[in-house]
């Protein structure tokens, strides 16, 4: 289970969130070998009143919240972060000074997914990569 939040301003993020939502997808299968219908992204958009960054950042500024599985290993997560920031910054023109990402990763049994504690589900995809 992989699920994303992402966080940015409301009149940046709203014309591309939808190729995001692609890069971070397309990024999620080929780093972390999920299925393909297994899309969970919920976007943040924000008004400046609500949104305080640093003053190096510019107004492209997004934060990229990964929430999944433990179990992949310390090389697979730099792997898709420095995936996600290259493909990112090159495909939406954004600096990767104002692309930062956080995984999360919480046992399985923290998770309720289809009626059952995670650590009960039967995954059609490995965890462990």
């Amino acid at each position: 289970m992989v699920q994303i939040k992402v966080y940015g301003l409301a009149d940046k993020l709203n014309p591309i969130k939808a190729e995001l939502s692609n890069i971070i997808h397309v990024a999620l299968i080929e780093g972390l070998q999920i299925a393909p219908e297994k899309r969970f992204h919920r976007f943040f958009l924000l008004d400046k009143s609500d949104f305080y960054y640093p003053s190096d950042r510019s107004e492209d500024y997004l934060i990229i919240e990964i929430s999944m599985f433990e179990g992949r290993s310390v090389a697979t997560k730099k792997q898709l972060i420095r995936l996600l920031i290259q493909n990112i910054s090159t495909q939406l023109n954004i600096s990767v000074d104002d692309i930062e990402i956080t995984i999360f990763e919480l046992p399985k049994s923290n998770w309720g997914i289809r009626g059952l504690p995670g650590d009960e589900l039967t995954l059609n995809y490995k965890v462990e990569v």
